[in-house]
């Protein structure tokens, strides 16, 4: 048995680094002196670096860069530029998008929310440069570009959280704060102002997906751990040329699941579970606000949620006033 093959590490093989294939001509290089470390090495490879950058690397770095200076300095001035009370407030401190009565202007002063928006345009830069650098390096070394839409995916909800569920309801108020305390606040009035999220259903698929996909990933990783020894973790070549891994662990998933997963549809379940996730919370937020005003009361419309006359709830559409 091969010791060095899977978490249960006693041997680390330690070889020439790996430098990667050739770049075109005219590329930007790999920089940085590959190194290992042993600590990597007990539960994977080793080896760190070296790392290609390129043009679009660059620009997301340093866009990445100015948005977090930008988010750091303002709330190292909400203090009073105190060190002590930056470190000590740090998980309450936040950048606030601009009240309401800014509606969804482009232009506004720095101190009312402008810097909320340049942020909000350093950082979208940097992460759609990202995408397309993920995309152009997946061609460039004759993948497939299944990594940059999952990742897509992500930036969707990003998207819908920040900029475009803001501007359908025309005003930035609706945007996220910049923060870590102040981000679990927002999403905690986010759900009471609207009836509870937990009655949206396309939160509910979201949930579904994401605790599905953290234990479809854990159950694969389990298994290929536990056909280690038998060269599981070769799992390209069992796609094409079963092996007693990839049989066991087939035979395995039937007697314990009920179904098969061959070694390369469960990576294919894994992906949508997890692309899934991410795409139905996103359309779940845009849909708040803009479509239905009260989750609870919409559940109730179509059968969703038992109706507790007691509660004291009141429709919205009902009051005197209220738009037909």
């Amino acid at each position: 048995m091969a010791q060095y093959q899977n978490i249960f590490t006693q041997v680390q093989l330690r070889g020439p680094a790996e430098m990667g294939p050739d770049l075109p001509k005219g590329s930007f290089p790999r920089i940085g002196n590959p190194g290992f470390a042993w600590l990597l090495g007990k539960i994977g490879n080793a080896q760190i670096g070296p790392i290609y950058l390129g043009g679009l690397g660059t620009a997301s770095l340093l866009c990445g860069i100015i948005a977090f200076e930008i988010i750091g300095l303002n709330m190292f001035a909400s203090v009073g530029w105190d060190p002590v009370q930056f470190v000590r407030q740090l998980f309450w401190l936040s950048l606030e998008p601009p009240g309401p009565e800014w509606g969804f202007r482009a232009m506004v002063p720095l101190n009312e929310g402008g810097w909320f928006i340049i942020t909000g345009f350093f950082f979208s830069a940097s992460v759609l440069l990202w995408w397309a650098r993920t995309y152009l390096r997946a061609r460039e070394l004759g993948m497939g570009t299944h990594v940059s839409w999952a990742f897509l995916s992500a930036i969707w909800l990003m998207a819908v959280l920040g900029f475009i569920r803001p501007m359908m309801m025309g005003s930035w108020a609706e945007a996220v704060p910049y923060g870590i305390f102040p981000h679990l606040d927002w999403t905690a009035a986010f759900s009471i102002r609207y009836g509870n999220l937990f009655y949206n259903p396309f939160h509910c698929l979201s949930i579904v997906f994401l605790y599905g996909s953290t234990l479809l990933f854990a159950m694969h990783g389990a298994t290929i751990l536990a056909v280690g020894r038998y060269g599981g973790e070769r799992e390209i070549e069992q796609i094409t040329d079963r092996g007693t891994a990839s049989e066991r662990a087939a035979l395995f998933w039937r007697w314990t699941m009920g179904f098969n997963a061959t070694m390369e549809s469960i990576h294919r379940w894994a992906w949508w579970f997890a692309v899934l996730t991410t795409l139905s919370g996103g359309i779940g937020i845009l849909l708040t606000g803009t479509v239905v005003d009260n989750w609870y009361l919409w559940a109730m419309q179509h059968g969703y949620a038992p109706s507790y006359p007691t509660t004291g709830v009141v429709d919205p559409a009902t009051l005197p006033g209220a738009t037909p």
